[in-house]
């Protein structure tokens, strides 16, 4: 039999209102927000905009959703408490802006030891710049598999904003405001991912991915917003970094924006294996990009810098520092000094400083005072590629290490324009000692190759 779609419309709409027919006068209305959420904490006596201090109630319904294994939501108002211990599947909901949790004093405002499944959403801890005890943070957390702390806000932290150590899990979407010393310290992560995070001023370092010796440590530092970074306790580096990872191998920094810091954007000291690709760094005072001291293997692409001291270095082949790919960067608008307290003999206004086993390629360099590029430090120089590169407005384009000892150079097709002391230099350690050894009949060195690079 055909059957009419007219005939189906009009069935569809005579079945759906007796159904409406069907149901009963009095029914049930939807039930409220913090029920689909979990506990609500006012049943377990806590008081929103209350003048009294709310630690008792809260700590215990704290206790009670998650022995029940349920979400606890505070609603919206301000609730003022001291610590506030976490245990196993705590997880607090609030509403994002308007949960706001008033800091009174204690070694954090929420701990959790050795507990694991926190989660922690939507709400926002004012710490009152009430000083914390030392390696503490507002949030504090040690031992703890599958963490999550999401889209809350930090404010007035009295040391750390939030302090993990042996954490496995993620911290995103969170806003980080007046921060005594960093916003985010983790040491030695059992997996860890910082991601999307705004980090607005703090007085020692951004982030902190950091481990007691050096091994495998494998964070993701992604998609973050750093600005106003400064190295409040002074220092010759080790603070005023927006990114700083020290002994962490395995580390990828990626597609981070970071503006105005004393030091560097990313540092990694004894950092073997770091990724630092896709960041966009302005306005830092030293060394924007840093691979330092003991380390073997960093990649730095695909990164833009405009503003610094030393757009990328990768140093201390003495140290055993050595394996690099410095390929793809825009680096432009160098210093031609370093913050005060770093070594005097420290260079600054250079694109790149290169020293080992290493691969310079397809990076851009404008308006640098001292060098576009560099190769070895004295004798600390062996098996470095610079090669396709571009130089613009340097006062010597590429400079090599001719020291007795240094090892081998190649330097080949790369475009060099506007250096007015030479396009390849040979040098003694940051001295220029040589004519520009692209001139014709200029001396020949053993250890440097050059070819097809072109001079205006």
């Amino acid at each position: 039999m055909l059957v009419h779609r007219r005939y189906l419309l009009k069935a569809s709409a005579a079945s759906l209102a007796a159904g409406a027919l069907a149901m009963p006068v009095n029914a049930a209305p939807a039930a409220p927000l913090t029920s689909t959420l979990g506990r609500d904490a006012t049943q377990y006596g806590v008081r929103a905009n209350s003048p009294d201090d709310q630690t008792r109630a809260l700590q215990r319904a704290i206790d009670e959703a998650a022995r029940a294994q349920v979400p606890l939501a505070l609603p919206p108002g301000i609730y003022r408490s001291g610590l506030l211990k976490l245990s196993t599947g705590s997880q607090l909901v609030g509403v994002r802006g308007a949960t706001i949790l008033k800091f009174t004093g204690g070694a954090s405002q929420l701990s959790g030891e050795g507990a694991d499944h926190i989660d922690l959403r939507g709400l926002t801890l004012d710490g009152g710049d009430i000083k914390l005890p030392n390696r503490r943070g507002l949030i504090h957390c040690t031992g703890a598999k599958d963490l999550r702390i999401r889209d809350c806000a930090i404010a007035r932290s009295g040391f750390a904003g939030i302090w993990l150590e042996k954490v496995a899990g993620a911290v995103s979407g969170n806003m980080f405001t007046d921060i005594a010393t960093t916003a985010i310290v983790s040491f030695d992560a059992q997996g860890l991912i910082v991601s999307q995070n705004t980090i607005l001023g703090t007085r020692v370092n951004g982030i902190e991915i950091l481990r007691s010796a050096i091994g495998d440590d494998g964070t993701m530092v992604i998609d973050n917003r750093i600005e106003n970074i400064a190295a409040g306790p002074g220092g010759s580096g080790q603070f005023g970094n927006a990114i700083n990872a020290f002994r962490a191998g395995n580390v990828i920094v990626r597609g981070n924006r970071i503006r105005n810091c004393d030091y560097s954007a990313v540092r990694g000291n004894s950092a073997s294996n770091i990724q630092i690709s896709g960041n966009s760094v302005s306005d830092v005072r030293e060394v924007a990009l840093y691979s330092e001291f003991a380390f073997e293997a960093a990649v730095i692409m695909g990164n833009t810098v405009d503003g610094a001291a030393v757009g990328v270095s990768v140093c201390n082949f003495n140290e055993g520092g050595r394996i690099a790919v410095v390929q793809g960067n825009i680096l432009r608008n160098l210093r031609p000094k370093r913050p005060i307290g770093t070594a005097p003999d420290d260079d600054a206004g250079v694109g790149i400083y290169i020293e080992a086993d290493a691969s310079v390629t397809g990076n851009v360099i404008e308006n640098a005072p001292s060098f576009g590029i560099v190769a070895g430090w004295g004798k600390y120089l062996r098996d470095v590629a610079i090669t396709g590169n571009v130089v613009r407005n340097a006062f010597v384009g590429i400079g090599v290490s001719v020291m007795p000892g240094a090892g081998t150079a190649l330097v080949s097709g790369n475009m060099i324009s506007g250096a007015p002391r030479g396009a390849v230099v040979g040098l003694d350690h940051a001295k220029p000692v040589t004519p520009d050894l692209t001139n014709d009949g200029a001396q020949k060195y053993a250890q440097v190759s050059l070819s097809g690079n072109v001079v205006k």
